[in-house]
């Protein structure tokens, strides 16, 4: 059943409600700021900015902690159902992964501080040639998916959920060059170890976003698709019943 767009009897029921929203949007919009000053801060090799995008970091956990706080709140308070509890459920989910999109950039930020801060000499080109692109595709999917979430857009969120595919190949392809570079170069070893943990935060940013577009058509259809993807297709019988169904 799809979720009802109806005004509530209570009105500060449905201030609650979009105030959560927003909340969690705001989370969002800081996630996405994040990744995009840990990639800045790579690229330019500015330590400074990669500090500061780890000590930002406690501002998602902040806003992490104000929306749990309010999920549990709201549904104390006013215990909803139906639609109204799947859209609690769902965005006290996203929270979740937003909170951890965070942490993956404050991830690549440490990896920035570990490439540029040491006695080392700085990585060559080639190694970070997968980052560039593989951020613009991670930070695409975390904007679709606010923008899908903002406007309960089922067709974006599916659409997110194919584009992902397309994050793997890249990650797989840039992990499959990385140790090309290792085994030609062992002196190449240490920076490609950093630049293998980059890529792999930003492959896991884009499951977190696909993620959140697994919730968003629960919230808007009741479909639980995150379970039918998990479930093993190979199955016969009544289960395989239920999943062609």
């Amino acid at each position: 059943m799809a979720i009802s767009q109806d005004a509530h009897t209570v009105k500060q029921f449905d201030i609650q409600l979009a105030n959560l929203r927003n909340l969690v949007l705001e989370m969002g919009g800081l996630a996405e700021d994040q990744i995009k000053r840990a990639i800045a801060a790579l690229d330019e090799e500015n330590m400074a900015a990669a500090r500061e995008v780890i000590a930002r970091d406690r501002l998602i956990n902040g806003l992490q902690l104000k929306a749990d706080e309010d999920c549990v709140s709201i549904i104390a308070l006013r215990q909803p159902v139906g639609g109204d509890l799947r859209l609690i459920i769902s965005l006290a989910n996203t929270v979740t992964d937003l909170e951890r999109i965070g942490d993956g950039a404050k991830k690549i930020a440490r990896m920035a501080i570990q490439i540029y801060d040491g006695v080392s000499s700085p990585p060559s080109a080639k190694l970070l040639r997968d980052v560039t692109p593989m951020a613009e595709l991670a930070t695409d999917m975390l904007h679709d998916s606010l923008d899908a979430l903002a406007r309960l857009d089922v067709e974006k969120a599916l659409t997110i959920i194919h584009n992902d595919d397309d994050l793997d190949q890249e990650f797989q392809s840039a992990l499959r060059r990385l140790i090309t570079y290792m085994m030609e170069d062992s002196r190449t070893i240490g920076h490609a170890i950093n630049v293998v943990f980059i890529v792999k935060a930003l492959e896991r940013i884009g499951d977190h976003c696909k993620n959140i577009a697994e919730h968003i058509v629960y919230l808007v259809e009741g479909k639980n698709i995150q379970r039918r993807r998990n479930i093993d297709i190979t199955m016969d019988g009544p289960v395989q019943a239920v999943l062609e169904k």
